[in-house]
């Protein structure tokens, strides 16, 4: 998108300001404020107006929403562009494909001069162009004029004000370790002192103010930093201060040389081997497919971990049980290990694990914790704090954080670093909020295809099925593609050695039965049907009663035969096939039309036989073999009632 010849600038980091050809404009009230604020935050590109409504209204939104973004817009324009006739084209706000476009440079909007500046400042960094990075990181600084969308209403403000204001402190961080390592400690006090008065609860802040304070031969005072900050860190959060702070303090008490050498400026100089777990499982043996989405995910991650705008990389990645997600991640996460060499975490939080409830949040931020060597008693009961010490800990390092079998967004939210991290995260669930509010990589997988599925079974089964491609294919249909049937099936085949192939393969072509054949002794993750059940049972009542409605009837069904079956309205309907869909317990396809993946209908046919009331059992048709499709016709015109 061209932009206008005539110069427009925009302030979000203060006071929302803009001033076209060096005459400030009148912005008008707060929300339309709002609207130019999120348009120069993505100057050149077409911001839609779902996105803008979204952004000055939470939850609630008003049924007149969207007229009131176009009557903000206009008054912006009239703003924006006050000698433009009545009648003639917008040259600087203009509409696009259904949302608008702001055109202007880029450059010209502070914060996205900030956040240029920082990264400039962070690749020059270092020992050898010391002065080109400390001149970057005060132009950068340099541009803040107060709190960043100060008094700017709606949640996009809101988020972007935390997310400038960490970048902010931490670039007064990182230009006061250089000046540190410049031997310029006098002149970084006074900043110092200001961003510790702002956020006196973060630690690497507090440890250069008292570092530069001791530097200056102000011992006395440094020592008093410490004690205020001890103080308050027990009084707001309940714990004591970490590692590095004490290690400082021991330090001056014990007047270390080490602490007047203009070298020794990182937050974690003194740490007595600060961990770096390894803590990735193992990769299972055997796997195939999957090429093209791990190329992808793994080229997306590693372009975002090189960007420095501090924005955390996440990916999660989704799918119906047994379909090998954790397999997936874990391979994924072997090819970027090296990528972070401050470690590796790995937490399974059970969000459907068999018989038990999901990890909670707080439980998770714990083990996390004191995975990073942060003792017990420092660890604070609140889930807030307990977050906060997380993102603290984990600041300015380059690790991988493994998130398996997550339940919900909300537990998945506390559990993201800011930094140089990566999350990548498997569920059963379709999280969606994640990519629409958190920028996270969504990825859904899917049944092997028929060739991939085959090799696997075959490289799992030793010689078993040697030249019998038949065997083979009759195997690979009923497992359906899924990875865990897959492995059960080679794990018997290999069991039986003495058992003739044909025998085996026999056992398998009847659905009555099929699920207690697809596992492996009293191990209920190594079950198809624990596997699936885990996933009901985490269904509400009115979406597990669908759920039986159709595993009762068998076929594919559309919108309206769900709601004859299920005797429930057309929204209600198509909210609870969304539901099973979003779970992977239903596939949906073209047409409003949606089915189950085989093994998923035969335990969904159990499922309905078995919460049967009694009395109805006898009554329960089966719809399967020679003739299913037209008895279920015939059940659908005839059925009086539903046993569901």
């Amino acid at each position: 998108m061209p932009t206008t010849g005539a110069p427009l600038r925009v302030q979000l980091l203060g006071p929302v300001r803009a001033w076209r050809n060096g005459v400030e404009v009148p912005l008008g009230p707060p929300k339309q404020r709002a609207v130019l604020s999120v348009l120069a935050s993505r100057a050149g590109e077409v911001v839609g107006v779902d996105t803008l409504v979204n952004a000055l209204w939470d939850r609630r939104v008003p049924q007149t929403a969207v007229n009131g973004v176009h009557t903000y817009v206009a008054g912006l324009r009239r703003a924006l562009e006050s000698g433009r006739s009545r009648r003639g084209a917008n040259a600087v706000l203009v509409s696009v494909s259904g949302g608008y476009c702001l055109r202007m440079d880029p450059d010209q909007v502070d914060a996205t001069l900030f956040s240029r500046h920082y990264a400039e400042a962070r690749r020059t960094g270092g020992a050898d162009d010391i002065e080109t990075s400390l001149r970057l990181y005060e132009e950068a600084l340099a541009l803040w004029h107060g709190e960043a969308y100060s008094t700017i209403p709606g949640p996009f403000a809101e988020l972007e004000r935390t997310r400038l204001r960490d970048m902010r402190l931490t670039a007064v961080e990182e230009w006061a370790t250089d000046m540190l390592a410049a031997g310029r400690h006098a002149e970084t006090v006074t900043e110092l002192t200001s961003a510790v008065a702002e956020e006196p609860l973060r630690e690497r802040l507090c440890w250069l103010l008292i570092l530069t304070l001791y530097r200056n031969g102000r011992q006395a005072h440094a020592l008093r930093v410490y004690e205020d900050t001890r103080r308050l860190l027990r009084s707001e959060l309940g714990i004591d201060p970490g590692v590095e702070l004490r290690s400082l303090h021991q330090q001056m008490l014990c007047e270390h040389p080490g602490l007047r050498t203009h070298g020794t400026t990182t937050f974690a100089p003194l740490l007595n081997g600060a961990p770096r777990p390894q803590q990735l499982p193992a990769l299972v043996r055997g796997f195939e497919g999957r090429a093209e989405e791990l190329a992808y995910l793994q080229g997306v991650l590693e372009d975002e971990s090189a960007r420095s705008d501090h924005a955390t990389p996440v990916a999660v990645v989704d799918g119906p049980a047994g379909v090998g997600k954790s397999a997936f991640v874990l391979r994924l996460a072997h090819r970027l290990r090296d990528r972070f060499p401050d470690g590796q975490l790995y937490v399974d939080l059970g969000g459907t694990a068999p018989g038990g409830r999901p990890m909670s949040a707080v439980d998770a931020l714990r083990r996390l914790l004191g995975s990073l060597g942060v003792e017990a008693a420092r660890i604070p009961d609140d889930t807030a704090a307990c977050a906060s010490l997380y993102r603290t800990v984990l600041h300015g390092r380059r690790m991988l954080v493994v998130l398996d079998d997550v339940h919900s967004a909300e537990q998945l939210r506390l559990l993201i670093p800011q930094g140089p991290c990566c999350v990548l995260a498997t569920s059963r669930q379709s999280l969606g909020g994640l990519a629409a509010r958190d920028g996270a990589h969504a990825m859904t997988i899917g049944p092997l295809a028929d060739r991939e599925a085959a090799r696997l079974l075959v490289s799992l089964s030793g010689n078993r099925l040697a030249g019998e491609s038949a065997a083979t294919a009759r195997l690979v249909t009923l497992c359906g593609g899924l990875p865990l049937a897959l492995r059960i099936v080679a794990d018997r085949l290999t069991a039986n050695s003495g058992v003739p192939l044909d025998v085996l393969v026999g056992q398998y072509t009847a659905e009555h039965g099929l699920l207690d054949l697809l596992t492996v002794g009293d191990d209920p993750r190594a079950s198809v049907r624990s596997a699936f059940e885990a996933s009901y049972r985490a269904l509400p009542p009115d979406a597990a009663r669908m759920f039986r409605c159709l595993g009762l009837y068998g076929g594919q069904v559309t919108e309206q035969l769900a709601g004859k079956l299920a005797r429930t309205d057309a929204r209600t309907t198509r909210g609870l096939l969304r539901l099973l869909v979003d779970h992977h317990l239903l596939v949906a396809e073209g047409g409003c039309r949606y089915r189950f993946h085989h093994l998923i209908g035969v335990y969904a046919a159990e499922c309905a036989e078995r919460e049967l009331p009694v009395g109805h059992r006898a009554a329960v048709p089966r719809f399967s073999g020679p003739g299913s499709a037209m008895a279920r016709r015939h059940f659908m015109a005839s059925a009086d009632m539903v046993y569901c």
